[in-house]
């Protein structure tokens, strides 16, 4: 079979095939007798059908299907002939209706095809590059708040006679929210905006502007109208600035009943016997922390200056498959947080995301290629013994985990080592400079494109989400249970990744940071038990899951 390649845009090549006389003989002659089995003409048994009777009886009908095979199987011959490393894509250049009415079994047919190809990449300067990437300090004062937010968990809650409420206590309170319009006028209930028996902190950011205000000094079985705002902008978009009363009757006042900071606190707490292991755990992980940050940081600057400096035609398929797969990971991890994501993800908010998706999914394509181009340029590789040795360390952290995907494992390490080494290798031949945490920080469109997303899980408001504005306004709780996990967690992140055999390692590790942030946010919206025994469990229980 004849077949002439010509070069395309966007990383395509053209195919122009001549397929033989033989060749279209024998795919139509097949076509016939699958007509021939199928065939329910009266007169005749299935099988059993002139060939004359079929051809005058289907006759475009049985071109067509012939010429469709034709065309599947000479283009699958041709991408094997030439080996072509095709990506998928494919499209027929020739209008099927003009080779439908030239075709003639038993002669020379033309097919004209178009397919992606991996693309050439030319990465043009990544030697004496000058980058910024931010400095995450290590702050030594986290080790306190963490241990100060295991003893709020783990607090006895004390009722308060004799004395109005006031900040820090425990409130426990009905009410019921309204909006209003400028002119007082009351305008509508706030679906969702009420509850009964609610306990919540008398603390700053615990619900939205002036509702906690509006309580402070309160009495028990006293009744108020509270005037509170919704902060602009607020995760559902119709209420963001808007202004809203809500009718509060204060039933119960708590107190918070600390436990002490001692060996029998920290054994509660994790899995350590003395508060001095404690606190030299979270030292050593917060240390780990920062330099992760700031490493991360620094790579992260090199892959926005390398994609400036690399010149590559992306195929419109591999594109296209990167964005399904982050919509996909988006899916999976929304799934996790309990969102109903078959409500979520209509067909326009599928449309939007792959919109919103798509600078991101070509600016991680293209980051992977810079630094494949690195590695080939420099004969970067990970050696054997590394991989190998990394391997057992990874495991014995892991100990025996059945759900661990070896194979998998393997390919996130030899991964990870290779990235290392590009990256060891870009510090040593370019100019890095650090500068203060928050120089350079913005948020990526696949965050905005997520928080944008989150809101269209509900039309109402829910009680919890209403009482904790933004992640940042509860910071103690949201922070203490993501610590409390991570203090007592016996397995590498390693695993994790392994274990999800369709995820890149990459995305894996947002999946997780994303993943952990949100569990945080449940956690630090929980309703609170009101004895140290059942705090304690609770702890236990949450670390157990995490």
């Amino acid at each position: 079979m004849k077949v002439t390649q010509e070069k395309l845009p966007a990383s395509r090549i053209g195919l122009e095939i001549e397929v033989t006389p033989e060749m279209s003989k024998q795919v139509y002659d097949k076509t016939l007798q699958k007509f021939a089995r199928s065939a329910n003409i009266p007169g005749f048994r299935k099988g059993k059908v002139p060939t004359k009777i079929l051809t005058s009886q289907y006759g475009r009908s049985l071109k067509a299907a012939a010429l469709e095979e034709l065309i599947d199987s000479s283009i699958k011959q041709a991408i094997e002939q030439e080996k072509i490393d095709a990506l998928g894509n494919i499209e027929l250049r020739s209008p099927f209706e003009q080779l439908l009415e030239q075709f003639e079994p038993g002669t020379v047919v033309t097919i004209s095809a178009a397919l992606d190809v991996p693309p050439d990449a030319n990465l043009t300067q990544y030697t004496g590059l000058s980058v910024q990437a931010e400095e995450i300090p290590y702050d030594a004062s986290r080790v306190d708040e963490v241990l100060e937010g295991y003893r709020d968990r783990l607090a006895t809650r004390v009722p308060v006679e004799g004395r109005p409420a006031q900040e820090k206590d425990l409130a426990v309170v009905d009410f019921n929210g309204r909006l209003v319009s400028e002119g007082d006028e009351e305008v509508a209930e706030i679906p969702g905006g009420s509850a009964t028996d609610f306990e919540l902190e008398l603390s700053e950011g615990r619900f939205i502007p002036g509702f906690i205000d509006g309580i402070i000094g309160m009495n028990v079985g006293e009744t108020k109208e509270v005037n509170a705002t919704f902060p602009d902008p607020y995760m559902q978009a119709d209420l963001a600035g808007k202004p809203a009363v809500f009718t509060v009757t204060l039933k119960e006042i708590k107190e918070k009943e600390l436990p002490e900071l001692d060996d029998d606190f920290a054994q509660e707490v994790s899995e350590f016997e003395t508060l001095e292991a404690l606190r030299e755990s979270l030292d050593t992980r917060f240390k780990k922390e920062a330099e992760d940050k700031t490493r991360q940081n620094k790579q992260q600057a090199f892959l926005d200056e390398l994609v400036k400096h690399l010149e590559v035609d992306l195929p419109e398929s591999l594109i296209r498959r990167e964005v399904d797969y982050m919509i996909t990971q988006t899916a999976m991890q929304l799934e996790q947080q309990g969102m109903d994501i078959k409500k979520m993800f209509s067909a326009e908010v599928i449309n939007s995301l792959r919109d919103r998706t798509r600078p991101e999914a070509i600016t991680r394509i293209q980051r992977t290629m810079a630094l494949g181009e690195i590695a080939k340029k420099e004969s970067i590789k990970v050696e054997e013994s590394e991989l190998e040795a990394k391997i057992t360390e990874v495991l014995a952290d892991i100990g025996d985990d059945a759900n661990i995907d070896r194979k998998r494992l393997r390919e996130v390490l030899d991964e990870d080592l290779l990235k290392e080494k590009i990256f060891d290798w870009l510090e040593a031949n370019n100019t890095l400079e650090l500068v203060p945490e928050g120089t350079l920080t913005k948020e990526t469109p696949t965050e905005e494109a997520v928080e944008e997303l989150e809101p269209a899980s509900s039309q109402t408001i829910d009680v919890e989400a209403v009482a904790t504005v933004e992640a940042e306004d509860a910071p103690a709780e949201a922070e203490v249970a993501e610590e409390s996990a991570k203090a007592t967690k016996g397995k590498s992140s390693r695993s994790k990744k392994a274990s999800k055999t369709d995820a890149e390692a990459e995305v894996a590790e947002e999946a997780e940071a994303s993943d952990e942030g949100e569990e945080a946010k449940k956690k630090a919206t929980a309703k609170k038990k009101t004895t140290r025994k059942a705090k304690a469990d609770d702890a236990e229980a949450e670390d157990a899951d995490a």
